[in-house]
């Protein structure tokens, strides 16, 4: 997510306009947050990013993705009855 929105940031700053312009962008995000997890880990002794995170992270957003398709079917049900 840090790089995503480091990315996000540069791009609004930059306002590339070729694919290669784009991809030094998103190379410079991916440095900043993959530095930013270096420091981390260096200063906590512990790593970021770990298998059970990953299981964890995989399970929210199926939880989330059931949610919103469970939202839409219900709306579509009171819609139904007006």
């Amino acid at each position: 997510m840090l790089a995503e929105a480091t990315t996000t940031e540069i791009s609004k700053e930059q306002k590339p306009q070729t694919f290669e312009a784009n991809k030094i962008v998103a190379r410079s995000g991916g440095e900043v947050a993959g530095n930013a997890r270096r420091d981390i880990e260096k200063r906590s002794g512990k790593p970021v990013i770990t298998s059970k995170k990953a299981i964890d992270f995989a399970q929210l957003l199926t939880d989330v993705i059931e949610y919103k398709i469970e939202d839409k079917d219900d709306k579509g049900k009171d819609e139904d009855k007006e």
